[in-house]
């Protein structure tokens, strides 16, 4: 999430886009903080449901700083202090956010099959939280912005390795159905010898999750001295993708399993490319009426 930086009022800390905008504020003040400053900002960027239900002790302790740290980092960002700076974020609670009124009964009644279900029930409740999670915090504004890149740009390439390979080439094969420009690197070879034949005409949409890969992020540094713009999809506001991105997307990838799960980011993916699609100025209708057809022309579909 990126956007405009906040501007607190020590009067009502409400700065005028809310939390989203203090939470801009703070990821794009990062590399200004002292190390226990960047620490508790960092933990606060990748756990904002806390802020409204914990007490600042209690936040503190969970970022492994003092809480004095939290009214330094809230200071940081033009509030009088760290009280200020919360109230925000507890009339936005208040208020409501998107939310699955059921969910508790629901998962309980799952978990009383046994303990295969109890397993069902925890991945059922962790993929509902992240998608959950997602879609209380992403800004519909930065989703035109990137969108508009991509529709606008020469060729928009969509870059992903490992676990985030199968997610970086089903958006570009979904998007390609609609619109002419996007496809999946690398193709053959290494990320960055894509990123060298790339300029500022172009568009860079990475993903990386902790532990981040080596090549997307030197791929993405490249694009960044090329002049590229860059989509970053990834997991904390702490990624080395955040710095040189310009938008970036931090998404909630908790399991309880020992690896990340990918539904929030495949939430993600498929809302930016309903952007893409909504935003394009081509007719993508009949683009993708047209790519249908000559398959079923081909015989490739067997309706």
């Amino acid at each position: 999430m990126t956007g405009n930086a906040a501007t607190g009022n020590g009067k009502t800390g409400i700065p005028p886009d809310g939390p989203n905008a203090i939470l801009s504020a703070l990821a794009a003040a990062l590399d200004q903080l002292s190390p226990q400053v960047e620490r508790a900002a960092t933990y606060v960027l990748d756990n904002p449901g806390e802020i409204a239900v914990n007490s600042m002790r209690t936040l503190a302790d969970a970022a492994g700083v003092k809480p004095n740290t939290l009214v330094r980092m809230a200071r940081a960002v033009g509030f009088d202090g760290y009280e200020d700076f919360r109230e925000p974020f507890r009339q936005y609670a208040a208020e409501g956010t998107l939310s699955f009124p059921d969910r508790a009964r629901f998962l309980q009644t799952i978990s009383q099959g046994g303990s295969h279900w109890s397993l069902v029930a925890d991945m059922a409740g962790a993929a509902m939280a992240n998608v959950e999670a997602l879609f209380a915090t992403v800004d519909a504004d930065d989703l035109k912005a990137a969108a508009d890149l991509i529709d606008g740009a020469r060729r928009a390439n969509i870059l992903g390795v490992g676990t985030a390979k199968t997610l970086a080439d089903n958006f570009a094969y979904v998007a390609s159905m609609a619109v002419g420009n996007v496809a999946a690197i690398p193709n053959v070879g290494l990320a960055i010898d894509d990123v060298a034949r790339m300029n500022p005409d172009d568009v860079l949409v990475a993903m990386t999750f902790s532990p981040y890969r080596t090549e997307i992020v030197e791929a993405v540094k490249l694009a960044d001295r090329r002049g590229v713009p860059i989509i970053a999809v990834t997991d904390s506001h702490g990624s080395p993708l955040v710095p040189v991105a310009t938008h970036a997307f931090v998404i909630p990838n908790d399991s309880p399993l020992p690896f990340s799960s990918n539904i929030a980011a495949t939430a993600l993916l498929e809302t930016l490319l309903a952007f893409v699609v909504a935003e394009s100025p081509g007719d993508v209708a009949t683009a993708i009426d047209t790519f249908h057809n000559n398959r079923r022309a081909a015989g490739i579909y067997h309706d």
